[in-house]
């Protein structure tokens, strides 16, 4: 076990990840960026569409914050940037229309899922552009050149996006933890309790309730 995981043990912490750090780490070299890149992006997709699972069609629709954020929302928007990002930056464009990519489309509307839309059909589009992103990935060089259109053509590097993908993709998984414990409770990386303190309902309550009395005391 590692200082790390040492660490995270005595306060009580599951796993850094199943298996330990040594499950996201193994096969990792330091010396080959898309390599280790394509794998977090890999973990990081997985995170998000586990947030889902056990849940009903209202439950992964439902907008949980004034801004409108759900779940199912979540899933198809970063299936419609990934389009585009390993889609037609590199001329290779996904070879389905994408609502968002569409700039006469309707604000916001890759953040939510329409009556028509089941939630099969969104993870099914994920599963095709994430496939057709994989590609793309998988046979252009990490200094393959790209043109973004929607940052004024700016030219890019297949490792520019790579680095840009995986960071939105990080920002949306942790809006859907914390659009999945507003539904149900569940809290965890790519499954309930994953990297989280050990603690019952009175535990969390007391925790809750110290952190409150301390930012009370800022009031």
């Amino acid at each position: 076990m590692t200082a790390v995981e040492l660490r995270f043990e005595a306060r009580g912490v599951k796993g850094i990840a199943p298996g330990g750090g040594g499950e996201i780490l193994a096969g990792m070299t330091d010396l080959d960026a898309k390599a280790n890149l394509h794998r977090y992006l890999r973990e990081a997709r997985e995170a998000l569409l586990g947030k889902l699972d056990g849940l009903s069609e209202y439950d992964v629709r439902r907008p949980l914050v004034p801004t409108g954020t759900n779940l199912l929302g979540l899933v198809k928007h970063v299936a419609s940037v990934t389009a585009g990002y390993f889609g037609e930056v590199f001329d290779r464009p996904f070879p389905e229309p994408v609502a968002g990519l569409n700039e006469d489309a309707e604000p916001n509307t890759d953040m939510w899922a329409a009556a028509d839309e089941s939630r099969d059909d969104i993870i099914g589009l994920w599963h095709r552009v994430w496939t057709h992103a994989d590609a793309t990935i998988e046979t252009l060089p990490i200094d393959a050149p790209g043109s973004v259109r929607w940052w004024q053509h700016t030219p890019v590097t297949l490792h520019h996006i790579l680095v840009h993908v995986l960071a939105e993709l990080n920002r949306h998984v942790g809006h859907a933890d914390i659009v999945r414990e507003l539904v149900d409770g569940q809290v965890g990386w790519r499954r309930p309790g994953d990297n989280v303190v050990e603690g019952d309902e009175a535990w969390w309550a007391a925790y809750r309730e110290r952190l409150e009395s301390t930012a009370r005391e800022f009031a």
